[in-house]
């Protein structure tokens, strides 16, 4: 059975480094099996009570951090910028990012998605797309354009996931 178990990660790349230094490449009999620890199914009980140990964040609380940080940044940039061009262009961006999140979701967990690497490949085709098509329009629609409002909006508005992620870990633990 040892052909059929994995190590943990750390673990193997000494196996591997000691496998090359004989001169022949890695296989899994090179695994020290002794040193693994062992491993035990989780009961239905642990299993709950690890789920709610654990901080939910959906995928619609992304998006809505994600439309949130981009208003928040274009208001900013409005009244520093004293500009409706600066406010639309930063506005316009969290649109690029917010719109084919939202696109990709609906896809990925709407009541009818399929539950298959080929169907989020397929919507992250699309997704990028998408943004692809909206940042290529942005001239024909925004006249005029401030590119700098625009792609700072959209930098803010991927990196909030992040951001809201840490919060939520924080507030876990706490």
């Amino acid at each position: 059975m040892s052909g059929s178990r994995t190590q943990p990660s750390g673990g193997s790349a000494q196996s591997a480094k000691q496998a090359e230094a004989r001169g022949r490449p890695f296989e899994d009999s090179d695994l020290d099996e002794d040193a693994l620890p062992p491993v035990s199914p989780l009961t239905r009980e642990e299993a709950q009570a690890l789920l709610a140990r654990q901080p939910s964040f959906t995928v619609w609380q992304a998006l809505a951090s994600q439309a949130v940080v981009g208003l928040l940044v274009a208001l900013t940039w409005g009244a520093l910028a004293a500009s409706q061009a600066a406010f639309l262009s930063a506005l316009y961006g969290a649109v690029v990012v917010v719109v084919p999140n939202a696109l990709m979701a609906r896809g990925v967990f709407g009541r009818r998605a399929g539950r298959s690497v080929g169907g989020l490949l397929v919507w992250e085709i699309l997704k990028l797309c998408l943004s692809g098509a909206l940042l290529v329009l942005a001239p024909v629609v925004l006249r005029p354009i401030d590119w700098a409002a625009l792609l700072v909006t959209m930098v803010l508005c991927l990196k909030s996931i992040a951001v809201a992620l840490f919060i939520q870990q924080r507030r876990t633990r706490n």
